[in-house]
């Protein structure tokens, strides 16, 4: 069992520690180009009772395999993908492990590649082909829990070669077109061991608080000799960068240091690989991603947009001529938003994107601009991370993670839109989830979408569900229909889940996600509100039993949410915001929020005042359950303190959990199952059927 120290009930903190690893189980499916495994344990739990154990069901999901990572070699030949959870291929549950698979072959089987010695776990990932296809490049700890190191592997033959000794974190790295290098992104300077990123735990400040931060640069490593030449300066944090076609230059988005602050102002930059020589060629209105040189090198294209976090990729296709001139808009006005780019051929860029609630591939002509639609659908498909795909040389085959609520995660290749699996590892998982239908309806005049989740069974006759609302993060986000374990742990209890995209949201394009700037809490909850009317109108959801959660923005529109209405008899808020004010200054991020609030907490107090659940605190009656980590700097774990600390004081049921040493995002197993199972039961205690009470205060938690 999961160690919990310090567990106080009713008005109280839990601060969780570290406890053991949780065990799991599972089985290697037969060898072939169609790896299966049957989770049959997650079909049995649901089969047995209408409401199996939340452990027996949260360990069945825990055992599906997830893919980081897919990565298609530029001949379309060979196949490569990150996948974790599997046990039996010898990954722990944060551990991940690196196959390789020949497409040529219609018998071939996945062959693992890995530096891993026998019965070590290893967190194996980032996977680079060199442009031939015969060679792999990956990251790896080893097993042994430090940096991770380049290493090359040829695939065909030979050992895989260790090319670095890096003392700092490294990332993303990717082949030179001419082959005889590898770039990265390597992190030095003081505090380069602590560097975690925006949403890891961050290192504990202590004496005088110094200025001082690590740089993140791009090395270039000599293929053959293991060489390795820092190119970019020192003086500019680099986000992302791309190879020139004549591997002479690199594209870079980068900024002055601190690096997880600086994000948002990050420019467009043309670096010399020889001299190192920088040029600024392009600053963003608003916040840049995706950099990719057109095939005959003359332009740069990338994706511009209202962002609010890195990695959360979304907006219009931009393309900027090299020698330098204006930046043109490929797609204005798109209903739809860019997250991914690929610029496969003179005339033809490829995007992956998000619309209305769906997943797309589209192409865009990059002189006479018109996008075409290359598939859409309601699921997710990616290459790990953003929608859209890995594609080969040819921008014909590609290789994508395909799931959906009602369908775990699988590796599918193909021509786009006409994809076969190469993976079945989760292909007789049975998901506890019902009917999975998108919902969309008007609020103020916007059409507006949201995913809707039924329970496997449905009510009967005249009863009714409890229905919990969850708001995504962000706000520059946008929920797809993909393997949610949180709300399927709630849809096998018997809830409704809801899942709206409110203004602000990605899938409708620029000025939809722009729709909620200065306006945080007002009309994106009534877009969600309305949407809660829209399901109550057409599904057998009980409105005296409705629940409210989110995570991050979520977990702030969580807090907003119990000021405003009384709707919601539950309430689970996780790294939420509840002081705009308090949090302007103690967030090490804050550059974000000036192109939402248009100014700083110094010169315009009110616009983050009107919207902080704070001053409105004494609306609240709903029992509220928070949660945060304890070293999380994107979002203070002192906003959860001061809600609660107000809530306890005005006598509101309540419970605060501090998860030790963990950052903006929860990343211990033993964590993230209390995170999840303490949700379900906060849930269960306060939306009990209509012949039960609700509990007067938490149920006990195991």
């Amino acid at each position: 069992m999961m160690q919990r120290v310090a567990r106080i009930f009713g008005l109280g903190v839990v601060l969780l520690g570290a406890g053991p690893v949780l065990g799991q189980q599972g089985q290697a499916g037969d060898a072939g180009v169609e790896v299966r495994r049957a989770d049959v344990a997650l079909q049995g739990a649901v089969a047995k009772a209408v409401r199996p154990p939340l452990d027996a069901v949260y360990e069945a999901l825990q055992r599906t395999v997830r893919f980081r990572q897919v990565a298609l070699a530029p001949n379309g030949r060979r196949l490569a993908w990150v996948e974790s959870g599997s046990e039996a291929a010898g990954a722990n549950p944060g551990g991940s492990i690196i196959q390789v698979l020949d497409l040529t072959g219609s018998d071939a089987k996945p062959e693992r590649i890995t530096v891993c010695l026998a019965m070590r776990s290893c967190n194996e990932s980032s996977l680079a082909w060199s442009p031939d296809g015969r060679k792999l490049a990956f990251l790896s700890d080893a097993g042994l829990g430090g940096p991770v190191q380049l290493y090359v592997a040829n695939v065909s033959e030979g050992p895989v070669r260790k090319l670095t000794s890096f003392q700092g974190p490294a990332s993303g790295p990717r082949w030179s077109p001419d082959g005889d290098s590898l770039a990265l992104l390597v992190i030095e300077g003081e505090g380069a061991e602590h560097a975690k990123g925006p949403t890891g735990p961050a290192a504990r400040e202590t004496g005088v608080v110094q200025e001082a931060h690590p740089v993140r640069r791009v090395a270039v490593v000599d293929v053959d000799d293991g060489a390795v030449r820092k190119v970019t300066p020192e003086n500019l944090f680099v986000y992302e960068y791309a190879w020139s076609p004549d591997s002479d230059q690199l594209a870079v988005t980068a900024a002055p240091p601190p690096g997880d602050a600086n994000w948002w102002v990050a420019k467009l930059h043309v670096v010399e690989v020889k001299s190192g020589r920088a040029r600024l060629l392009y600053t963003p209105k608003w916040q840049l991603t995706e950099p990719t040189w057109s095939p005959d090198g003359k332009q740069l294209a990338f994706i511009e947009g209202l962002m609010s976090d890195q990695g959360s990729n979304g907006g219009d296709v931009y393309a900027v001529p090299v020698a330098g001139g204006k930046a043109r808009n490929l797609t204005p006005g798109m209903k739809a938003t860019a997250t991914s780019l690929d610029w496969v051929e003179k005339g033809r860029l490829v995007f992956g994107a998000q619309v209305l609630g769906d997943s797309a591939l589209a192409t865009v002509d990059p002189v006479k601009g018109g996008v075409t639609m290359l598939w859409k659908g309601p699921e997710r498909i990616s290459a790990g991370g953003v929608v859209g795909a890995s594609l080969a040389e040819d921008g014909v085959t590609s290789a994508v993670v395909r799931e959906s609520f009602t369908r775990a995660p699988d590796v599918w290749v193909g021509p786009v839109g006409e994809w076969k699996p190469v993976t079945r590892l989760n292909a007789d998982v049975k998901l506890p989830v019902g009917p999975v239908r998108s919902v969309t309806w008007k609020s103020e005049g916007r059409d507006v979408q949201g995913w809707l989740l039924a329970p496997p069974t449905a009510p009967v006759g005249s009863a009714r569900a409890p229905m919990a609302t969850v708001i995504h993060g962000g706000p520059a986000s946008g929920v797809l229909s993909a393997f949610q374990s949180q709300a399927l742990m709630l849809t096998s209890q018997g809830y409704y889940v809801f899942f709206p995209n409110p203004r602000g949201s990605f899938g409708q394009g620029a000025d939809f996600v722009q729709a909620n700037r200065r306006d945080f809490g007002y009309g994106d909850m009534r877009d969600i509100m309305s949407g809660v009317d829209a399901v109550l109108a057409s599904e057998p959801v009980d409105p005296a039993r409705l629940g409210v959660m989110g995570w991050s923005y979520g977990g702030y529109m969580t807090m907003w949410a119990v000021t405003q209405t009384q709707r919601f008899r539950a309430a689970v808020a996780g790294a939420g915001i509840s002081n705009w004010q308090s949090y302007y200054g103690t967030n090490h991020i804050d550059t974000w929020m000036l192109p939402y609030f248009g100014a700083s907490v110094y010169d315009e107090p009110d616009v983050y005042a009107r919207s902080s659940p704070i001053n409105f605190v004494k609306l609240v009656r709903t029992p509220t359950l928070l949660e945060h980590g304890e070293r999380d700097v994107e979002v203070p774990a002192s906003q959860s303190y001061e809600f609660f600390k107000a809530l306890k004081a005005l006598g509101v049921e309540t419970q605060l959990v501090i998860y030790a040493d963990e950052g903006h995002g929860l990343r211990k197993p033993d964590h993230l199952k209390d995170r999840t199972l303490r949700m379900v039961e906060w849930f269960d205690a306060h939306l009990p059927p209509p012949n039960l009470p609700a509990a007067k205060v938490p149920m006990p938690l195991r």
